[in-house]
């Protein structure tokens, strides 16, 4: 008889049967994702309103150098494939985990640094050639972060695939994606302790003093999540040797074969195209969300970072409630489905909320959106485990990271040049070199819009989508690509 608490192994394994996640452990993977939400709202909470508003960068510029780092997805199916095949310190996910994390916390402070002295090239010289060489250091230092971020992000979900079964890991998905949003909401009141001595256009001694000290706290706390959360787990609970069939041929894994793994089924690049689309639409107004609040409605830095955790709580309180009531209802793409609708609404209404001017309005639709963001990302992660295979799930995980991140990148790029054209359109109508408040959400509302429209897109590619022909086809797919490349 087998124990309900252990998970068998695979026909033929002698290996010891590992022991099924509790509710406690599970809930100790989620301190990890806490921690990238920690890092993720000093980067896009508070380093782009730093630029944009405070220091004057152009918004394309503050954009694209945060957006770097997103521009270095490719690197997650190669750090994936490298977990799949090549162990660090014993582990084949721990290991990349720790130093990753370590690297992002030491990047994004030195970032911090070269932030201020474009602010300073900028307030001696103005925009000009002295600035140049700073946002190009900037941008090579985001290149680094984004490099360190797939090498800790990637390997940690090919974890969560090593250690769930296919019972547990809706529960593990939903509850490390609110253990993200508790990050960020986490996060929101570090800086708001941290920084709520600034004011709105406070003295620049008074603004860099603040966010440096930010600086060295956040990223020290999220290194201390990051081990506690993960050390042990991998020795304990992973199950990758006992499912993979090609653990006799980890070694022979190459990057050349994974891609062709990648390319053995015709519904990964479906997938993997709905997933640019999603990730696009979803967060093109990361980089121009805290500007919005402290240039149409008067907010300080303090009060903007109050929009993460708005967003972050409702989408905490959708996956919660999308976890246990909607995705066993209507099905995971009739989640997704519900979700792009629900979020194509409520950016509409986060464009209306420029007109009045009051930031509880503002707060409210923001939240909106937060539920709406809830509920079709908690159903595209168990569509995008569904479309994962064991025998190389740090490589399908990196791909659909790559898909994100790639999404991400341009939707920050996009949503800053956006922005600069709209406010360039509404200067050329009104004679003037600067648009003023009252017609500033705009331009604004032009970032929103076209997200709006990627979410209805977004819905007609996960309708050519198809599960079963992924799960009935990738396997032999799979097995065929590595024989054939052997031979």
């Amino acid at each position: 008889m087998t124990s309900p608490d252990v998970s068998t192994s695979a026909p033929g394994s002698a290996a010891v049967p590992k022991p099924n996640l509790s509710l406690l452990t599970m809930l100790r993977l989620g301190v990890f994702n806490m921690g990238l939400g920690i890092m993720s709202l000093l980067t896009l909470g508070v380093l782009n309103r730093v630029m944009i508003e405070e220091l004057r960068v152009p918004a394309l510029v503050a954009a694209g150098a945060i957006a770097v780092h997103q521009f270095m997805a490719p690197a997650r199916v190669w750090f994936g494939q490298m977990s799949d095949s090549r162990p660090i310190f014993g582990h084949h996910r721990s290991g990349y985990i720790w130093l990753g994390i370590v690297t992002v916390a030491v990047t994004a402070f030195c970032a911090l640094q070269v932030v201020w002295q474009i602010g300073s090239r900028i307030a001696e010289e103005g925009w000009g050639p002295a600035v140049y060489p700073w946002v190009g250091l900037l941008g090579l230092l985001f290149a680094v972060y984004g490099l360190a971020l797939s090498a800790t992000s990637t390997p940690f979900t090919a974890l969560l695939v090593d250690v769930s079964d296919e019972d547990s890991r809706s529960r593990l998905v939903g509850i490390g994606w609110a253990m993200l949003m508790v990050g960020i909401i986490a996060g929101v009141i570090i800086t708001s302790i941290v920084l709520k001595p600034i004011e709105l256009n406070a003295p620049f001694d008074q603004v860099r003093s603040a966010v440096n000290r930010l600086f060295v706290i956040a990223p020290a706390v999220v290194c201390v999540l990051a081990v506690v959360s993960t050390y042990g787990i991998e020795r304990k609970y992973s199950r990758l040797t006992q499912r993979s069939s090609l653990r006799d041929r980890e070694d022979s894994l190459t990057l050349g074969r994974a891609l062709k793994i990648l390319t053995a089924s015709r519904q990964t690049g479906l997938f993997f195209t709905f997933l640019l689309v999603l990730s696009l639409s979803l967060f093109m107004q990361d980089a121009v969300l805290e500007p919005y609040g402290g240039e149409v409605f008067g907010m300080t830095i303090a009060e903007t970072t109050q929009l993460n955790a708005a967003f972050g709580l409702g989408t905490l309180l959708s996956i919660i409630v999308s976890g246990w009531l909607i995705v066993p209802r209507l099905g995971k793409k009739r989640t997704v489905v519900l979700g792009c609708s629900w979020a194509a609404v409520c950016l509409v209404g986060i464009t209306l909320s420029g007109l009045t001017g009051s930031p509880a309005i503002l707060l409210t639709a923001v939240f909106l959106f937060g539920t709406a963001s809830g509920i079709l990302t908690l159903g595209a992660i168990v569509l995008m485990l569904d479309l994962t295979v064991a025998e190389t799930a740090g490589t399908f995980i990196g791909a659909w990271g790559l898909a994100q991140a790639i999404a991400r990148g341009s939707a920050t790029v996009i949503g800053g040049g956006v922005l600069d054209l709209g406010r360039a359109i509404l200067r050329s109508f009104n004679g003037a070199a600067e648009v003023g408040q009252p017609q500033a959400f705009l331009a604004y509302g032009l970032v929103f819009t076209l997200q709006a429209i990627g979410m209805l897109v977004a819905i007609w590619l996960l309708s050519r989508v198809n599960i079963q022909e992924f799960q009935a086809n990738a396997k032999a797919a799979i097995t065929a690509a590595m024989e054939s490349d052997m031979d």
